[in-house]
């Protein structure tokens, strides 16, 4: 029997290459680049490289970005960071086939981003977020998500007023 890679602290790893959804290929096959186990992203950062995730299809993978900061996030930041993250595993169930399992993480992500609608940190749209999550919840519920779906955008749309007036 092969021993399993494992961390620091003893828990196995999965090193196997991973599709585009994340899920696990076989050894030897190729496989998307992944979110490296230990990545920390400032909030700013980890927005952006969650949003291009998103953007490419790849949602598990914003999640894995979402995951390293929710676990690095103050305490009065961590549900929003594990919303976000909730929503982009609600994404990545969708798009493999499992919108019963996507309904449940969607409606998980809009009742975790709730306490920060209206004061959100870093523009985070979270009445947009808690909009989306819940109408597509209800479009898996119902059977009615047949193609693959836009992806949300995380923050607020930014203005800018380049002449300073």
């Amino acid at each position: 029997m092969v021993d399993r890679d494992r961390d620091e602290q003893g828990r196995a790893r999965s090193n196997r290459p991973r599709d585009g959804l994340g899920r696990p290929r076989r050894h030897g096959l190729a496989g998307v680049e992944r979110v490296p186990d230990d990545l920390r992203l400032a909030p700013l950062p980890s927005l952006g490289e969650a949003q291009r995730l998103l953007d490419a299809g790849r949602p598990f993978h914003a999640h894995e970005v979402l995951e390293g900061t929710w676990k690095a996030s103050p305490a009065a930041e961590r549900d929003l960071w594990q919303g976000l993250a909730q929503l982009a595993v609600g994404l990545t169930h969708l798009a493999r086939g499992n919108p019963t399992g996507a309904a449940t993480l969607l409606r998980r992500s809009a009742d975790r981003l709730a306490p920060y609608a209206g004061a959100a940190p870093y523009d985070v749209d979270v009445s947009g977020l808690q909009g989306f999550a819940l109408e597509l919840a209800d479009a898996a519920d119902a059977g009615e998500v047949t193609a693959a779906v836009p992806p949300p955008r995380l923050r607020l749309p930014q203005t800018h007023d380049p002449v300073g007036t």
